[in-house]
């Protein structure tokens, strides 16, 4: 199956069965996006070094304006999109298959999990997967330790708290937090 094919059927939301070919490319582009997190997070890397892997990662340009700080961590990597001025720190954990999109300006803290995929409650099925893919608009700040779960849009110019668990849509220009994360107040922004 082709990269395309298969970023086609994620981006779908339909079930991936377990041992169908779709799971089997599955785990071909991991072992890929295992090796070459290795190679990131296995020695010090240049700005422009780190963004060139991250470009074998994703299939797609990085911009120049990217910074991430390692460790690294992605389960696929050809589906995650990144915006400019996007910062991504240390101990990030991205499950990608679902699809991740993250906006310019985005900052995002330590140890952060974005996870796209949930597993069938059908116990005769449990193997099965479900992707649903996670929106980050521009100018977000996530803070460090938060997860935000399968299926998540996050508004423009929004605060999700340090350690807050999203399980929902977080509306633009709001601060979130708690588990689960609910809106704790409106921003105010100043253009």
């Amino acid at each position: 199956m082709e990269v395309k094919e298969f970023i086609k059927v994620m981006n779908s939301g339909a079930a991936i069965t377990a041992e169908s070919k779709v799971h089997e490319c599955m785990h071909m582009l991991s072992q890929e996006a295992l090796r070459l997190t290795a190679e990131l997070n296995g020695s010090y890397h240049s700005p422009e070094e780190t963004r060139m892997i991250m470009e074998k990662l994703t299939g797609k340009p990085v911009d120049k304006t990217f910074t991430l700080f390692p460790p690294f961590y992605t389960d696929c990597g050809k589906n995650l999109t990144i915006g400019k001025h996007v910062f991504i720190n240390s101990g990030c954990k991205f499950q990608d298959q679902g699809g991740i999109t993250i906006g310019d300006g985005a900052l995002i803290g330590h140890n952060t999990v974005l996870a796209t995929l949930n597993h069938s409650l059908d116990p005769k099925h449990r193997a099965d997967m479900v992707p649903a893919p996670i929106h980050i608009g521009k100018n977000v700040w996530i803070g460090a330790n938060a997860t935000i779960l399968a299926g998540v849009t996050i508004g423009d110019d929004t605060v999700i708290a340090a350690g807050a668990v999203v399980t929902k849509d977080v509306p633009g220009n709001t601060v979130a937090g708690g588990v689960p994360a609910k809106v704790i107040k409106r921003i105010e922004v100043t253009r």
